[in-house]
Formats: C-alpha cells, sequence, structure tokens
C-alpha cells in the first residue's frame, strides 16, 4: 500500500493525471497590429468598439477586423473580463450580432490558436488581435492600451 501511495503522489506531482486539478496561470496578453498600419496605441475606449464590432473603419478608411481565440478559451478570460465586462454567453450573442451582414468581411474573426491570431492579423490590413505576449513576431506591432505596453506596471491585459 505505501508503494501505491508513493506511486500516487508521483503521478501528481509529475502533473499526469491532474488535468483540469491545477488552475491554468493567467497569461499575459498583448494587443498586436498589422504592421502596414500606423496603429501604435489605442485607447480603452476605443479598443472595446474594436472588439464590440462597434467601429467598422479606421480613419484612413480601412476596414476594422478583430481576431481572437474563443472567448469560452481560458486564454480569453482576462479579454472577457477586463474588456468585454460581460459573460461568455453575452460576449459570444454580441459577435454574431457583430458579424451578421458582414459574410466578406466579419467584424471579429475567431480562430484556434495565438499563430492563427498573428498570421491573419499579419495578412489582413486595418487588423487588430489579442495574444500571448509570447506569440508575438516580428510580423505584427505591439500596440499600447490606455498609453501602456504589455510589462508596464497597470497594464490592462497583465494576467496575476
Amino acid at each position: 500500500m505505501i508503494v501505491g501511495r508513493n506511486l500516487l503522489s508521483l503521478i501528481l506531482l509529475a502533473g499526469i493525471g491532474s488535468v483540469g486539478l491545477i488552475p491554468a496561470q493567467a497569461k499575459d496578453l498583448a494587443v498586436i497590429s498589422n504592421k502596414g498600419s500606423a496603429m501604435q496605441a489605442i485607447a480603452l475606449a476605443d479598443l472595446v468598439k474594436v472588439c464590440k464590432g462597434e467601429t467598422q473603419h479606421w480613419p484612413d478608411g480601412r476596414p476594422v477586423t478583430f481576431i481572437m481565440l474563443d472567448p469560452q478559451s481560458p486564454e480569453m478570460k482576462l479579454v472577457v473580463q477586463k474588456v468585454y465586462e460581460s459573460k461568455v454567453e453575452d460576449v459570444k450573442e454580441l459577435i454574431t450580432t457583430a458579424n451578421h451582414g458582414r459574410m466578406n468581411h466579419p467584424a471579429i474573426v475567431i480562430v484556434k490558436s495565438d499563430e492563427e491570431v498573428v498570421s491573419k492579423v499579419q495578412s489582413i490590413p486595418g487588423a487588430l488581435g489579442v495574444v500571448d505576449v509570447y506569440s508575438i513576431t516580428g510580423g505584427v506591432a505591439v500596440v499600447k492600451v490606455a498609453g501602456k505596453n504589455p510589462f508596464e506596471p497597470g497594464y490592462l491585459l497583465h494576467g496575476n
């Protein structure tokens, strides 16, 4: 019996069989833009409008597209709470409404990975996205949110 208990302890310490038992650590997220845009910073109120599909065009006339992971994913919990200030179900409904009638150019695009967010933002002029800071590549630009870059004290999308 001692061997069994020790084995169970080793399995739990190694993380095998403990899926879902240890909460995922919140990630630091960043807002990114297409490098071809002049976007270097965005006010929180403007970011909220973009994320909700309320801003359809940038001042230069380019259409606005927001790229994100599924709002139900653990990675987007911070965005749902701090940007949308809503429940996941409400965000999903908002996305459906924002995209209604915009089949050729949706306001909000949901993808499956941070790599896809980066790829889409890189290839769509006028696109913004939200990714884990460690997924950022040289093909996109980091956008300051409310005057702050990721890792600066007070940054909105800093995971605790």
